[in-house]
């Protein structure tokens, strides 16, 4: 979408309304904290998978196909940014700002009680006939005890979760992520989790989300930073249930550009006979931060957004273009930013200002 009809859009909307210490150090990935949901504000072998009356896809308000199908929420930090800077004659900064807040973003669920919110933002799309995108991310042992930490607080508690998750979803359209690093930190040795527990508790989140008729269901899978290798994580991936979902999702959290991601999911992809593909592009535009220090994944200088939410995607693989991470929010504590999943103005401002529009 064109910056013109970007701001066209923040102004209707405007009047509508991993691992051990060392991975999740190098690769780890800041998502929101404990008990945090979004503010007003999860495929398998194509044999195996499930079959979707929307299986083609959303379709917009005439009927036909829709390559943009997904909802921007009113209300976000990034629109009430903007308004409050025109308030005080910040107007450039404002204009910057309204390339985030014009944009869909998922809505992550990340502490007790999901039903709630999940039919409050599925309801509010489908009155725009729009497709919701939500993060199911409260697996107990959360991101391996860093900047996430928290989640259910068992295996009993999260199947619960994600049952009332999916009595909200109803039979309203909704692309679901499950749980961003649930697998990667598995694979890589997170001494706070068990594997088989964890995977099964996965699988059954992709069982449970995958039978709600207007759902699709992507299981995330890291970055190609975090397990270079993607046929470390056939097994798991099987193990949680990838065979009976809609796909996979790349990148989450992560500023790896589309060209790397994808071949990266076509390498995984090809592994297992055929999984489709989401990645996240909410801040890679200027692909990963090469500086020295450990921690780039985390509040990296001199990002910028990336290609806007679509399916349009130019790859009969990948199903969508999404951003999962909502930019403007803290991946943790580092680098001078707020606790993970926190509003943080400049660098939303930064990742605006650096985009290639």
């Amino acid at each position: 979408m064109p910056l013109v009809r970007a701001l066209v859009a923040a102004a209707v909307l405007a009047t509508v309304c991993g691992t051990g210490a060392a991975c999740a150090t190098v690769c780890g990935t800041g998502h929101r904290t404990a008990g945090q949901t979004g503010t007003g504000d999860g495929t398998g072998h194509a044999a195996a998978g499930p079959t979707r009356p929307d299986a083609a896809g959303p379709t917009g308000r005439g009927g036909a196909p829709d390559d943009e199908p997904f909802f921007v929420a009113p209300g976000s930090h990034a629109a009430r940014q903007a308004t409050a800077w025109r308030a005080a004659g910040r107007t450039a900064d404002a204009r910057l700002m309204d390339r985030i807040a014009a944009r869909p973003q998922a809505e992550w669920l990340t502490g007790p009680h999901p039903e709630a919110a999940v039919r409050d933002r599925t309801t509010a799309a489908a009155r725009h006939r729009r497709t919701a995108v939500l993060v199911a991310y409260y697996i107990p042992q959360r991101d391996c005890g860093a900047h996430s930490a928290g989640g259910a607080p068992s295996a009993a508690a999260y199947r619960a979760w994600i049952d009332a998750f999916a009595a909200g979803l109803g039979d309203r359209d909704a692309y679901v992520v499950v749980e961003p690093d649930a697998v990667p930190h598995a694979v890589a040795g997170c001494a706070q989790v068990v594997p088989a527990e964890r995977y099964a508790l996965l699988a059954y989140a992709v069982d449970r989300l995958g039978r709600q008729s207007g759902t699709r269901v992507y299981l995330d899978a890291g970055n190609p930073g975090w397990i270079p290798d993607p046929a470390r994580l056939v097994g798991p991936l099987r193990s949680a249930g990838v065979t009976r979902a809609d796909g996979v999702a790349l990148n989450v959290s992560n500023f790896h550009t589309d060209r790397t991601t994808s071949a990266y999911g076509r390498r995984l992809s090809g592994l297992l006979g055929g999984t489709r593909l989401v990645i996240d592009t909410s801040r890679n535009g200027n692909g990963p931060h090469l500086g020295p220090g450990t921690d780039l994944w985390c509040n990296p200088p001199g990002r910028a957004l990336g290609r806007p939410p679509t399916r349009r995607t130019g790859d009969p693989l990948i199903d969508a273009y999404l951003w999962i991470k909502r930019p403007g929010e803290s991946d943790g504590t580092c680098r001078g930013g707020p606790a993970a999943g926190r509003w943080w103005p400049s660098y939303a401002l930064d990742l605006a200002a650096n985009a290639h529009d």
